[in-house]
């Protein structure tokens, strides 16, 4: 059973404090990887809740594995996210309040191959051409890497 399952075992759908991990994966032209979702159809950052007994850079490497392929190598901290404006209600009515944790990283290997079904797509995008469908709350991340303000704590 994973965490996040035995934690709802207990709690039901009560709002519950939950850790995300994502990152910023850059390429050699300083373009940024985003995901196609299957759950909403726009695009976002790969990432993902922090599992029991993992780190927060072990929980952005899985994910971005998991939903990508691409296996993530060293790891710089951009920014940790928290606030109402995180907290979230989920389709089946779980509540949670997220705390976001990103780093960037340009150093990855591996080809496109999605071991989940969770993303559709994945492509890398010019900081300057982003596609219009960005998952809302990914906005501001992306906002914050293109005005260069790392490290973000908010």
């Amino acid at each position: 059973m994973d965490y996040i399952t035995y934690l709802r075992s207990m709690v039901g759908k009560e709002k519950v404090l939950m850790t995300v991990c994502g990152a910023f994966v850059i390429d050699s032209s300083n373009r940024v990887l985003l995901q196609l979702r299957s759950d909403t159809n726009e695009w976002g950052l790969p990432g993902g809740f922090m599992e029991m007994n993992e780190n927060v850079e072990d929980t952005a490497r899985r994910e971005t594995k998991e939903e990508t392929g691409l296996e993530l190598g060293e790891l710089e901290l951009f920014g940790v996210y928290s606030g109402p404006h995180l907290h979230k209600t989920f389709p089946n009515g779980d509540q949670a309040a997220l705390v976001q944790i990103l780093f960037t990283c340009r150093d990855y290997t591996g080809t496109f191959d999605y071991e989940d079904k969770e993303t559709l797509d994945a492509k890398f995008f010019a900081l300057e051409e982003l596609p219009e469908n960005i998952f809302e709350k990914h906005r501001t991340f992306l906002k914050d890497l293109i005005e260069k303000k790392p490290p973000v704590i908010g």
